[in-house]
């Protein structure tokens, strides 16, 4: 596998802004040599979240998740650590050198790359003749009838197929293979351009790497009758793992927490004509794992709004379902009749906070489609079973009672069941010894004079594998352990929120080594047992000194 030059990996570290990275997903303020803000890792609404802008360290007090710059990327973008050296490097501009490596893997890096390329250039050639050749000027005549202007056209980079081999001619000439060209998704069996005669909506990872287009028919003649055509599933591309508009949606979901999904591209261009920014499309209606694991890392909350007939399919359903089990708080828009997003642009705004909770609308729809009242209460228990006690619950359950006009002593089929929970777990809270290690450790990642007092103390001052880990880095000065960083970044952020100063964290150390003289007296015998009385008499001095 392609190897990056350590020289790349040090300056790409050493250029990359580590406030300007994070600011991406969350609002930051400064907190003295600090920034603070809520968790891109999971919904707060207290700022828990801690940033060290010099040491490029993170760490949220919250959920305990903490790193440095190069695992923030790596877990919000779901990239590997070369990808994120790569990602990193490309937007702070800062080559990226690789070294040699396998004839097999550099070559199946160098193809990435090519194709990669092949589809970005597609996407320019695309766009010309839709904006500067007079064949685009049907299409655009399309665009203008749905109310979308230029502007937003060109920012999403939408272009004009006109078929033939006029791509395929171009890209030869350019130096790329035909069999690249069939592994990009751009030509058919036949050798001819893949896409014919149609508006072209380039599909982009998170990244805004284009992976492959969707296609809309202009002519009612299109041998192809589908209204929609993608481009085939290969190396690059496979649709449900792509989000349209992520790419320019992802610095707006995490910083409103939040991401309205819609079902067709052309909603997401006018609700971003509207103002709307942290919009995306499912491109169909039925979210995928990939697609929620996707937004997860951005937020947890979703506005699901697709047109009325689309909302009750069972596509749409199961990715419904499948959002909520996995933790997603989810609200339905509901669209007057005969409207889809697009229509409904410019109020959208207005719709979203009398958006429907998950529940309700399931509840909802269940009772509405039973064919009798028996059959419309075993529907709503079978989804309320699902969840615990909530006031969203709460007010799902009283509409079942008002629509199906349940008794009492019925009602209480609806109840939870016995022992389920009704809240969420708070975070673990430390155990006092571990904290008093954590504490100790994170005085010496703040006062540096203090690794010489930490060498006094062994491996055997510190009860779990971590902070023994954590106290031999300390004192062998080695560098850094990748299953470290986190903990070290945690350390860091202790110490500033927690204020440990130089004497706090001596006192710390201190107490260490009065609980490990404590535990040896336990045993001692004899000689033993008086040296180590006058051992701790001289740990307890030196403590009330520092006090």
């Amino acid at each position: 596998m392609a190897r990056i030059k350590d020289s790349s990996i040090e300056a790409v570290k050493a250029a990359a802004d580590m406030v300007a990275v994070v600011s991406a997903y969350t609002q930051l303020r400064r907190a003295g040599a600090r920034y603070t803000g809520r968790c891109p890792f999971h919904e707060e609404r207290t700022p828990s979240f801690s940033v060290n802008p010099a040491e490029k360290l993170f760490y949220c007090f919250g959920c305990g998740k903490g790193g440095d710059l190069l695992s923030f990327v790596m877990e919000t973008e779901r990239l590997d650590f070369a990808q994120a050296i790569e990602a990193l490097g490309e937007r702070f501009n800062v080559p990226v050198e690789i070294e040699e490596s396998s004839p097999h893997a550099e070559a199946q890096r160098h193809r990435r790359e090519r194709l990669l390329t092949l589809l970005d250039r597609a996407a320019t050639f695309y766009e010309r003749y839709l904006w500067e050749s007079p064949a685009g000027g049907q299409a655009r005549d399309y665009l203008a009838g749905r109310g979308l202007r230029e502007e937003v056209c060109r920012e999403f980079r939408l272009g004009l197929a006109i078929g033939g081999t006029t791509l395929a001619r171009k890209a030869v000439a350019d130096g790329f293979t035909r069999e690249e060209l069939a592994a990009a998704g751009l030509v058919g069996r036949g050798g001819a351009d893949y896409f014919q005669h149609r508006l072209l909506f380039p599909l982009a990872d998170a990244r805004g790497r284009v992976r492959g287009f969707q296609a809309r028919k202009l002519r009612e003649d299109d041998p192809l009758r589908a209204k929609y055509v993608n481009s085939p599933e290969g190396e690059l591309f496979r649709k449900g793992d792509l989000l349209y508009g992520l790419d320019h949606a992802r610095a707006a979901v995490a910083k409103q927490d939040r991401a309205i999904v819609v079902e067709g591209n052309t909603d997401v261009l006018a609700l971003r004509q509207a103002g709307l920014e942290p919009v995306v499309a499912a491109m169909g209606t039925a979210l995928t794992a990939n697609q929620l694991r996707e937004l997860g890392r951005l937020t947890h909350r979703l506005w699901l709004c697709f047109d009325g007939d689309a909302a009750g399919e069972a596509a749409t359903l199961r990715g419904m379902d499948l959002a909520a089990d996995r933790g997603f708080e989810v609200r339905i828009v509901t669209l007057p009749p005969g409207l889809d997003p697009a229509d409904a642009a410019e109020g959208m705004e207005a719709l979203l906070p009398r958006a429907e909770s998950y529940l309700s609308y399931r509840v909802r729809l269940e009772v509405e489609r039973a064919p009798d009242r028996q059959e419309a209460f075993v529907r709503a228990r079978e989804v309320l079973a699902r969840f615990e006690d909530s006031p969203e619950r709460q007010q799902a359950l009283r509409f079942v009672a008002d629509r199906l006009d349940l008794p009492r002593e019925t009602q209480a089929g609806l109840a939870p069941r016995a022992g389920t929970a009704t809240g969420a777990l708070s975070p673990k809270v430390l155990e006092a010894g571990d904290r008093l290690e954590r504490d100790a450790l994170a005085g010496v990642v703040a006062h540096p004079r203090l690794v010489e007092v930490l060498a006094e103390l062994g491996p055997d001052h510190f009860d779990s594998d971590v902070t023994r880990a954590l106290r031999n880095h300390l004192v062998e000065q080695e560098p850094t352990d990748a299953g470290l960083v986190g903990a070290l970044a945690e350390l860091d952020a202790r110490a500033a929120v927690e204020g440990i100063d130089e004497q706090t964290a001596e006192q710390a150390l201190l107490r260490l080594r009065e609980r490990r003289l404590r535990r040896d007296l336990a045993q001692a015998e004899g000689d033993r047992l008086l040296d180590l009385q006058h051992a701790l008499a001289k740990v307890r001095t030196a403590f009330h000194e520092l006090a």
